[in-house]
């Protein structure tokens, strides 16, 4: 029996979000599937890796896969310029006619993860073993042979691109967002190891073995999240005074009080080895890349991605101006810059099967 057939029984939640009641799309459903002797590209084996998930809409509706960004989860899809603009009637992603699956990647929300008590010693995961266990979710745990789109949102994109080349017959189209089909690499990449360095080269963290959460990264994280996600009109507009300034950078910092060093460590060290480019000929689904002009970890100035795209066969960019609107690497997080677009996708693309 599949999960996908027991999605009205007692494995899922039939609680739905308190926020859903002011949605206008069905209520969300959550539900958790556990691999068998999942294997790492290490070459470790977890007997048993949870893969934890939400659902929006029926099983009998075509399936759409939605994937989230570093350090965050499913649900944060769940927000009113992201899913409130999708997934309503007659939105691109009509919840009444689209089976919408929402998991959670390793390492995050309430999939396995450091935390959840093997600390240092749970395996060094990367995005192939990340778009694995999506892989297997979907397919094994709710028997889902093939979808309609897969799409998401920054790591989301990444592991969109991942998952197309590593499994290319297994979706019709495709929408990465805010991200690049080429090697983690300059800025972004750079920025990315000083959050990692800072955890591995900070006495308290202990290899992983820390009763007390080292502090030394925090900063890290913060500094990176501004320098590289955000938008240059917004923070001049949010903090056009040294004292707005200081207050939105102590509010940036509290907001990590709960998190988990291990955790994050672990996140953001899993983006090293990224670099679907080579394989981009792979690609048999219809692609719509969606991007801003104005985001900082994916320059479009470089070129690089256009040059990259070249490789594909059905392939379109939507890039997104930039305005005081606008967010930077931030900017798809608001479905209205590419609502029709995607629509538009969903409506041409052509129906494949494995």
């Amino acid at each position: 029996m599949t999960i996908r057939s027991v999605l009205l029984g007692a494995v899922l939640s039939l609680a739905a979000f308190a926020a859903a009641a002011q949605t206008n799309y069905p209520a969300p459903r959550e539900g958790s599937w556990v691999a068998k002797d999942f294997k790492f590209h290490t070459g470790e084996v977890m007997p048993e890796l949870r893969m934890h998930y939400r659902t929006v809409g029926e099983p009998t509706g075509e399936p759409v896969v939605v994937l989230h960004g570093t350090s965050g989860s499913g649900l944060g899809q769940l927000t009113p310029g992201y899913a409130g603009q999708l997934f309503g009637p007659g939105q691109a992603l009509d919840a009444t006619k689209y089976y919408i699956i929402i998991p959670d990647a390793i390492g995050h929300g309430k999939s396995s993860k450091p935390s959840d008590g093997m600390k240092g010693k749970f395996p060094l995961y990367n995005y192939d073993d990340m778009v694995a266990g999506y892989h297997k979710l979907v397919s094994e745990g709710l028997g889902i042979r093939h979808v309609r789109l897969i799409t998401g949102n920054s790591m989301g994109g990444m592991h969109s691109w991942v998952w197309a080349v590593n499994y290319p017959d297994y979706m019709d189209a495709l929408a990465p967002m805010a991200s690049q089909p080429t090697a983690m690499a300059s800025r972004n990449w750079m920025m990315r190891r000083l959050i990692v360095d800072s955890i591995r080269k900070d006495p308290a963290w202990m290899n992983g073995d820390y009763t007390t959460q080292p502090q030394a990264w925090r900063v890290a994280n913060v500094f990176y999240g501004i320098a590289t996600n955000g938008g240059t009109h917004f923070y001049q507009n949010t903090a056009p005074t040294s004292a707005l300034a200081d207050k939105l950078l102590d509010d940036r910092l509290k907001s990590l009080s709960t998190a988990d060093t291990n955790d994050f460590l672990y996140a953001w060290e899993s983006s090293r080895s990224y670099d679907p480019e080579p394989k981009l000929d792979r690609i048999k689904a219809r692609v719509l890349v969606i991007n801003a002009a104005d985001d900082e970890r994916n320059p479009p100035e470089t070129g690089i991605t256009e040059n990259a795209l070249k490789k594909i066969k059905d392939v379109k960019l939507h890039l997104i101006p930039g305005s005081a609107e606008t967010r930077g690497h931030g900017t798809t997080g608001n479905a209205k810059f590419y609502a029709n677009e995607l629509a538009e996708l969903l409506r041409t693309a052509p129906k494949r099967t494995m």
